[in-house]
């Protein structure tokens, strides 16, 4: 207490010297007027100048008591009860000065209004009042032709709700600037424009809802929440808002009119006995209150609303926003989540396509009710997130504030990443390979089915680190070390996976290549298969029997892709040495033509089918050689219907295949017939035909 004691007088002495040097700038050294101090001033002042007095001062300064923390805790709870106590002291002396001061503020306001001419000053009220309800019925008549017209769109009568609230806003607004005000006048102006406008939005976006929430759901005719009882909400909720705006605009006003603090706290109070019976009434008079169970939750809410009030005179006002955020937040977002599953219900063919908005709707309307709770109730509680750190922040500050922050960041990350998402997957549904399309689309489209997925891997990767990162910074954590430390694990993790660091590294190489897309059939090594996916180390093969096959890319090596440009397939014929090979050229050529005039097979033939010549004579026939370049992928089919359609001209010309055949010499026909057959049988399976 000695210490707390010389540290109090000494700051005392601190704040009369500095008083003093204020005051002795303004005002003359040499004037006559100037009472000297009293004997026991300078008494004072000459024993603060002796030595010893001077050395224990400093003393006592330089080495103050630091509180524990069990202090600390004590010396928030009290203060806060002081300032409980203070706080009602002051209203309640503001009772009994309430009557003077609003003697005199009538006086002023009265007296600026004769000095401005009261009649001009009445006409800018009433301009004010009426300027936008005048210029919405005129607007709601030109919107009501084309709101009709447009019955069976709902977002074109849900945006026909807002336009006559935005005029009126304008409306107000230029009645508002219009006119030259005195200062007192003018801030009351200002107060009872918004007012007015917040309401009327109110009640637009209010209207808005409850015709969404109210549309029938199919067939049946079925809604999500019945219209009597959206209605009853809606007029509740509304006198609500319109109620606390107004109140809001008596206190505004009273402010430049030269109320205290005291009264204007005092006022408050006696108005929010308004909010809370408004409110009272709402839960006792709620459709299907009839329940033991509901009465006991109508009981419940009464008291909390009381509660509510308690605090809010007590002016504990981070307790205060807390506690209205347990109950009328979940409530929102309950209510603004069917409110936008109904317009996706009505607008499905107009929202089908339009994914972006799709998403903007169901996470952007989610995140902008829940960053502005975030943002107001840190603004209620003294954080400014966009403020930066201060040396005088405390712990609890910073924390608040980081967190506060955090929602905000992440919440925007959870936006941004379902964009992307959202974006990425609308741009793989639009481009399929199959289907009637180019080749060089066909090209495009696999190219695109490829890289567009690892891109989004990468993408959400870094919209959560960067997020993470984001709100550690907030917090007040240096995240310098931890990228730092972040890059000296990546190092040592990669000396000990080299493995998975080559597969990635090789896999990024092959699709910077190009060297293979989603939907073509490749061939490396023991692997081949059509490739079905990629991820960051692999790619998934299907085999043309079924096994789906995963090879890492550092295992890839030399990669056969044959889906690129074009295919040339050979085909050998085996003929009897009696062909006439002219005659065969001409029948291998009319089937090509009839191959290219097929319409099946025709748009996959590069060249058609053709006879290159004599391959080679054989033992048994002469070899002839057949070619034709497809698209890839394509040759299997028009092969097998190829070789179908060359055996029947074959047939009917009187061409024939050689086989192998053997002449023996002998008594017996018999044996003769026996040996052909075994020859015969032994060269079709592939063995060594007897001597």
């Amino acid at each position: 207490m000695g210490r707390i004691s010389a540290i109090g007088i000494c700051s005392t002495m601190m704040l009369l010297f500095l008083f003093g040097a204020v005051r002795a700038q303004t005002t003359p050294a040499a004037s006559a007027d100037v009472a000297p101090p009293p004997a026991q001033v300078r008494q004072m002042m000459e024993l603060m100048q002796t030595p010893e007095v001077k050395q224990w001062m400093a003393t006592q300064m330089a080495t103050p008591a630091a509180p524990t923390d069990n202090d600390e805790e004590m010396s928030i709870l009290s203060g806060r009860l002081q300032h409980a106590r203070r706080h009602i002291a002051m209203v309640s002396g503001a009772a009994m000065t309430l009557p003077s001061e609003i003697t005199r503020a009538s006086s002023l306001f009265f007296g600026e209004l004769a000095d401005a001419g009261p009649l001009r000053m009445i006409g800018q009220f009433l301009a004010i009042l009426l300027a936008g309800f005048v210029v919405e019925i005129l607007a709601r008549r030109a919107v009501r032709e084309r709101r009709e017209r447009a019955a069976q769109m709902t977002g074109t009568r849900l945006v026909a709700r807002i336009v006559p609230a935005i005029v009126f806003g304008l409306a107000t607004g230029l009645a508002l600037i219009s006119f030259s005000w005195p200062p007192v006048s003018e801030n009351i102006a200002i107060a009872i424009a918004i007012a007015l406008v917040v309401q009327r939005f109110a009640g637009s976006i209010g209207g808005v809802i409850v015709d969404l929430v109210t549309l029938p759901r199919g067939e049946g005719e079925t809604v999500a929440v019945d219209p009597a009882v959206a209605q009853f909400w809606f007029r509740h909720c509304l006198l609500f808002v319109i109620y606390f705006v107004f109140g809001w605009a008596v206190l505004q006003s009273m402010e430049p009119l030269g109320y205290s603090m005291g009264a204007r706290y005092l006022v408050g109070y006696v108005l929010g006995i308004g909010l809370f019976l408004i409110a009272t009434e709402t839960v006792w008079s709620r459709p299907g209150n009839h329940t033991r169970r509901s009465y006991a939750v109508t009981w419940l809410l009464t008291f909390y609303f009381l509660l509510l009030w308690g605090i809010w005179v007590l002016s504990f006002d981070w307790l205060l926003w807390v506690c209205i955020y347990a109950v009328l937040l979940p409530r929102v977002l309950a209510v603004s989540t069917l409110a936008v599953k109904s317009f996706h219900h009505a607008e499905a063919g107009f929202l089908a396509k339009r994914r972006i908005a799709t998403v903007l709707l169901d996470r952007g309307v989610r995140a902008l009710i829940i960053a502005f709770a975030a943002i107001w109730l840190g603004r209620m509680l003294g954080v400014e997130t966009a403020t930066m750190m201060t040396s005088n922040e405390t712990m609890i500050d910073r924390v608040a504030r980081g967190i506060i922050g955090g929602i905000v960041i992440l919440l925007a990350a959870d936006l941004l990443w379902h964009l992307v998402r959202a974006y990425i997957d609308g741009k793989l549904l639009d481009s399929p390979v199959e289907g009637t399309v180019s080749d060089e689309e066909k090209v495009k489209r696999a190219r695109l089915q490829t890289l567009l997925p690892i891109f989004r891997n990468i993408l959400a990767v870094v919209i959560v680190v960067i997020a993470v990162l984001m709100v550690l910074s907030g917090l007040g954590i240096e995240i310098g070390p931890l990228i730092a430390g972040a890059g000296v694990v990546g190092v040592a993790v990669g000396f000990g996976a080299q493995t998975i660091v080559k597969d990635v590294i090789s896999g990024m190489f092959y699709l910077w290549d190009d060297a293979f897309r989603v939907g073509e059939y490749i061939e490396s090594g023991s692997h081949k298969g059509v490739v079905e996916a990629f991820s960051l180390r692999s790619v998934k093969l299907r085999h043309h029997r079924g096994p789906l096959t995963t090879v890492p890319f550092g295992e890839l090596g030399a990669v056969k892709n044959l889906n690129r440009d074009w295919t040339i397939d050979k085909i050998t014929l085996n003929v009897t040495y009696d062909t006439d090979l002219v005659k065969t050229k001409k029948i291998i050529k009319q089937i090509g033509q009839q191959l290219l005039e097929n319409p099946e097979w025709g748009p996959n033939i590069i060249e058609t089918l053709k006879m290159k010549g004599v391959e080679q004579f054989g033992e048994f026939a002469i070899e002839i050689r057949l070619s034709m370049m497809t698209k890839p992928g394509e040759q299997f089919v028009i092969r097998r219907n190829a070789l179908a359609m060359i055996r029947n001209a074959f047939k009917e010309n009187g061409i024939e295949f050689a086989v192998p055949t053997v002449q023996v010499a002998g008594e017996r026909e018999v044996d003769a017939n026996a040996a052909a057959a075994r020859y015969a049988a032994q060269a079709h399976s592939g063995g060594q035909p007897p001597a």
